[in-house]
C-alpha cells in the first residue's frame, strides 16, 4: 500500500511534523518520489510503529537509531543492553541502598527528608535508583571531612528548595520559548526529544557554574585571610581538576 505524508502520519498516529523530524534524524528512510510527491510504503508504517513502541518503553531517539540500524542477529542483544541503560539494572529498598552506599540507613532517611534523593513507588513500596548510591557516598565523604550533619542537612534542604524554584523557572522558559516557539504546542514526541537533548546541557551548565562560583569565592576568602600556602595549594588543585558531568536519561 502507498501513502502520502498526511496518510502515513494518520496511519502511525503521529503528526506530519514528527514524521519530518524523525526523517531529519535518520530514523525514517526517505520516501520514493513520484515527481514532486513523496510516496511512503507499509515498511514506513511498521518502522514508525516500532519507533513509537520503543519511545513508550523509554528509549531515547539516539538509542532507537542504534537499534534500528543494528543487524538482525545483534538487535536482541543490543535491545537488552539499551534496556539496562534506560531504566537501570535495578532499584533498591532503603536498607539495600544504605548497605551498598556504605552509609547508615538513618542517613538515607535524612537525605530523603532533605530532598536530596527521591524514591519511586513500585507495588506500593519505596524504591531508589542506583544513582542514589553515588549521591549518598558523596554525602558521607563530606561528613567524614568534618561537616556537621545537622548543618549540612539544613544547607541541603535550602539548596533543594532553591533548585526546585530554579527548575520550575527553567521549565517555564522551556515551555514558552522552546515547546511553543512556533506558536503551536509541539507534540509529545517532539517535546520528549527536545527535553532529552537539552537536559544534559542544562545540567552541565548548572554544575560548572556552581563549581566556578565555589572555587572563586573560596579563593577570594583565602586571599583575604592572606593564607598564601593554602591559596597556592588550592590554585594547583583547581588548575588540575576537571569537573565531569554525566547525565543518563531515566
Amino acid at each position: 500500500m502507498e501513502y502520502r505524508v498526511e496518510e502515513l502520519a494518520r496511519s502511525a498516529g503521529l503528526s506530519v511534523d514528527t514524521l519530518r523530524f524523525y526523517q531529519s534524524r535518520g530514523l525514517l528512510p526517505a520516501p520514493r518520489k513520484e515527481g514532486r510527491v513523496a510516496v511512503y510504503s507499509n515498511a514506513h508504517v511498521e518502522r514508525l510503529r516500532r519507533i513509537r513502541a520503543l519511545r513508550e518503553d523509554g528509549f531515547t531517539l539516539a538509542q532507537i537509531h542504534r537499534l534500528l540500524e543494528a543487524p538482525a542477529p545483534e538487535a536482541p542483544t543490543l535491545l537488552e543492553a539499551l534496556t539496562r541503560e534506560s531504566v537501570g539494572e535495578r532499584t533498591l529498598g532503603r536498607a539495600e541502598l544504605a548497605a551498598e552506599a556504605g552509609v547508615p540507613e538513618a542517613l538515607v532517611q535524612a537525605a530523603q527528608t532533605a530532598g536530596l534523593i527521591e524514591a519511586v513507588r513500585e507495588e506500593g513500596e519505596e524504591r531508589f535508583g542506583e544513582s542514589e548510591i553515588e549521591m549518598l557516598r558523596a554525602g558521607l565523604t563530606l561528613l567524614e571531612a568534618g561537616f556537621p550533619m545537622q548543618e549540612l542537612l539544613q544547607r541541603a534542604m535550602g539548596h533543594a528548595r532553591h533548585v526546585q524554584e530554579l527548575c520550575d523557572a527553567a521549565i517555564e522558559l522551556f515551555d514558552d520559548h522552546v515547546r511553543k516557539a512556533s506558536g503551536e504546542p509541539a507534540d509529545d514526541e517532539q517535546v520528549t526529544a527536545l527535553f532529552q537533548q537539552l537536559l544534559p546541557q542544562v545540567t552541565r551548565l548548572v554544575a560548572l557554574h556552581f563549581q566556578r562560583t565555589l572555587v572563586n569565592r573560596a579563593l577570594n576568602r583565602l586571599r583575604g585571610n592572606r593564607e598564601h600556602a593554602a591559596l597556592e595549594a588550592a590554585l594547583a588543585a583547581t588548575e588540575s581538576a576537571r569537573l565531569e558531568v554525566e547525565v543518563n536519561w531515566r
